[in-house]
């Protein structure tokens, strides 16, 4: 019988990768780093996948199984008895298990075949991340094979995970609610040979270029939906994603994406606006109860240079075409306040103490006087007028 490892148990490792494999008869066993979570799907051995708008669809994941962080023997084996290893940890924490895949491989070496490590991470290179980390550490007698049998390759995840609400949880404490969607692209180019046959596999030989339409599409967009629905005292995305002048803003952050992305990967224009229905479709869709705390949540991240807006508005730049409505995106999450968020909070003494050109120069390390600088500083004062920003 085939069998996977799965890095992280959380909504998308239980609600996504795992239900996949499931569906697909493949055995399959979480790494986790919380002994709780461990403990609680090694005693449940099953969990629900609530499918959000189609519960004809809902699944009962059975046979569950979890190795905690302290179980390194026990995970060295599981990875080199796998046919494939996945990992949904959150890209800020790949470096943890870095020592994971090393000892797994190494182990692996000794029985042959080949292995491929998928991430399933939304961050920038997670596949270079760790197999810069893996080269790093692995021992010479393995070298030779990691170099030539292992893939370290990434997906797209495109299926929403939504928390749960406290009656359910109390039914089921690892119910997951998701999205109706079923594909899971995935890099073919580094690939060694084949991943086992997952339903909703979808390789992909020509990756950057619909990795980046996703990310300029979908990233940007939900970025914009977030900020400037904070900024209008929205709770929920679908909510805001309805508001006309939330999606005055939207309907031009597609059109200046797209007409970018169409002149970079050469392809039709209106291809690229057909795909962006689909992103507002599903930031619209009410089924999908997702909130603007959790999209919005760490904005010193999302301003990043090479991020969901700051990323986007370079892009467009880039080709000559004016970032207005990305631009309001920027300045929208630049004023975004959250009191629960420590990044928010930081952002707000930035702000306040050095000004609005230091977090351009310092954290979407643009040049404060360069023309998506000038920009958005226009449309925080167009924000200001409109009453949207108050401070």
């Amino acid at each position: 019988m085939m069998s996977c490892v799965i890095f992280g148990a959380g909504k998308i490792s239980r609600g996504f990768i795992g239900h996949l494999l499931y569906l697909s008869g493949i055995d399959f066993t979480f790494v986790e780093k919380f002994d709780s979570l461990v403990e609680l799907i090694n005693e449940r051995k099953e969990y629900t996948v609530n499918i959000l708008g189609n519960q004809d669809k809902n699944c009962v994941v059975k046979n569950a199984k979890a190795l905690g962080f302290s179980d390194k023997e026990a995970i060295s084996k599981a990875i080199a008895e796998a046919d494939a290893v996945f990992d949904a940890v959150g890209g800020k924490n790949l470096g943890e298990i870095v020592p994971f895949l090393t000892a797994g491989i190494e182990e692996k070496a000794k029985r042959g075949g080949y292995l491929n490590i998928v991430t399933c991470e939304n961050w920038k290179q997670p596949a270079n991340i760790l197999k810069e980390g893996i080269a790093e550490s692995i021992s010479e007698d393995a070298r030779e094979y990691f170099e030539n049998n292992v893939g370290i390759t990434e997906a797209v995840i495109m299926r929403s995970a939504i928390e749960s609400d406290k009656e359910l949880l109390a039914i089921d404490p690892l119910v997951v609610n998701v999205q109706d969607y079923w594909e899971l692209p995935v890099d073919s180019s580094r690939l060694k040979g084949d991943l086992p046959a997952i339903k909703g596999l979808k390789l992909i030989s020509e990756f950057t270029g619909f990795l980046e339409r996703k990310f300029y599409t979908y990233n940007a967009a939900n970025g914009t939906t977030s900020y400037v629905g904070a900024l209008l005292g929205y709770e929920k995305i679908a909510d805001a994603a309805h508001d006309e002048r939330i999606l005055k803003i939207l309907d031009g952050v597609y059109m200046e994406t797209a007409q970018a992305l169409s002149l970079k990967h050469n392809f039709p224009l209106e291809e690229q606006l057909a795909f962006t229905l689909t992103s507002k479709k599903k930031l619209q869709d009410y089924t999908i109860v997702d909130f603007i705390e959790r999209n919005a949540r760490d904005p010193l991240r999302k301003l990043g240079p090479d991020d969901r807006l700051v990323g986007s508005a370079r892009l467009v730049d880039s080709y000559g075409i004016k970032p207005e409505n990305l631009s309001i995106a920027i300045a929208s999450a630049i004023y975004y306040k959250n009191e629960n968020d420590e990044f928010a909070n930081e952002l707000g003494r930035m702000r306040r103490e050095h000004g609005v050109d230091y977090i351009l120069e310092n954290v979407c390390k643009i040049d404060p006087q360069g023309n998506i600088a000038k920009l958005v500083k226009e449309k925080i004062d167009m924000l200001k007028k409109e009453g949207y920003i108050n401070e």
